[in-house]
């Protein structure tokens, strides 16, 4: 059995990195084009246009790793197939349950792997392309209205609640355009900062440049105005809201680990904001590796396929057009779950679940009458 496990798993691991490999060439191509076209416009040269088309590449990996995974081993278990290699290991008493595990067992190796990269090295590579954007570019936008964020704490004068509004990134990798509206448990606005930049430490400190303080006092002395306005330079404002929820308000989803999605979504619901998008999105990342699993066992019943039932090139063909499939479906339950109120967990997993079940009816029946 090691022999059979030794040979399934170094052609199908030949196969996968040699479609892997050349989808991200492809793709690499494609982004180094695109960022070459804005290196006039922006400033900057082709080297780091090369550059923030290598930071992509980590991303890529981690979205086609299933595709390449269906891809590389149905052309694996089809040649063996085509060359009766798979008959002989089939006559030899590789059962249909043991095949499956073999392969189950490639498949969680795989999915690891892109979990791996989706959590720890393409969120690190999408950061950074961010920042690299923002500094060649003098800064980003988040959307027309900027990010919002609230908070509610309990001071001295009572309870508050804050509304923070960021316009993007800076290009020196700050906050820009920062707004915090105070109100106080009457909801009657008390005080207003606008700053031009802001930094967040990692104990809640935010340091705002440029800093103009409104205040509207609630009881006023005699001869106080209405209105008390102050000019800083510099001004530290203390906050419950940590570096990383911050980051994932104004920074893209794709630059968010699973437990970052998790610790927003959580932030959202405290504060009663909508989160259903971000619990989505938060499962989504996490079923993802699994799918891994489900492009294995999709691709095993090419193994059961007789030669003359098609070429190995079109059932790679084959193979191509369930990936795509699965990618639009996986695209578009989140869209679909987010408009229909679905369960999160529900919508992330159905289209997996679905291929799953379409991939074991395949499977039994090719055993059972072919």
């Amino acid at each position: 059995m090691k022999t059979v496990r030794r040979l399934l798993y170094r052609d199908i691991v030949a196969s996968v990195g040699f479609v892997a490999l050349a989808f991200l060439a492809l793709f690499y191509f494609i982004d180094f084009v695109e960022t070459l076209g804005d290196a006039g416009a922006k400033g900057f040269a082709a080297l780091e246009a090369a550059w923030s088309a290598a930071l992509e590449i980590p991303s890529h990996f981690y979205e086609l790793l299933p595709i390449a995974v269906l891809i590389g081993t149905i052309y694996s278990l089809a040649r063996l197939a085509q060359s009766s290699e798979f008959t002989i290991l089939r006559t030899g008493g590789l059962g249909p349950g043991r095949a499956l595990g073999l392969l189950a067992g490639l498949g969680v190796a795989f999915s690891a792997l892109t979990f791996f990269v989706g959590d720890y090295v393409a969120p690190r590579a999408e950061r950074e392309a961010a920042l690299f954007k923002a500094r060649t570019s003098g800064g980003t936008r988040v959307g027309t209205a900027g990010a919002w964020l609230k908070e509610r704490r309990h001071t001295p004068e009572g309870e508050r609640s804050f509304s923070i509004n960021i316009a993007g990134t800076s290009g020196g990798g700050g906050l820009a355009e920062v707004r915090i509206f105070e109100f106080d448990d009457d909801g009657r606005l008390v005080q207003r900062i606008a700053a031009r930049e802001g930094r967040v430490a990692d104990d809640g400190t935010w340091t705002l440049i440029d800093a103009e303080e409104t205040h509207w006092p609630r009881a006023r002395a005699a001869g106080q105005p209405p209105v008390v306005v102050r000019r800083l330079a510099q001004l530290q404002w203390r906050s419950t809201l940590t570096p990383e929820v911050v980051a994932a308000a104004v920074l893209p989803l794709r630059t968010m680990t699973t437990l970052d999605l998790w610790r927003y979504s959580t932030h959202l619901s405290d504060q009663e904001q909508s989160a259903q998008r971000h619990q989505i999105q938060f499962w989504k990342k996490a079923l993802y590796p699994m799918a891994c699993l489900v492009m294995v066992a999709l691709a095993l019943p090419f193994a059961y396929m007789h030669a003359r039932a098609g070429s190995v090139s079109l059932k790679v063909f084959g193979g191509i057009m369930l990936g795509i499939g699965f990618v639009l479906l996986n695209n578009l339950a989140g869209h679909i779950g987010l408009l229909n109120g679905w369960v999160p967990w529900a919508a992330a997993a159905s289209p997996s679940l679905l291929f799953l079940a379409l991939s074991m009816a395949a499977f039994a029946w090719l055993v059972r009458y072919r």
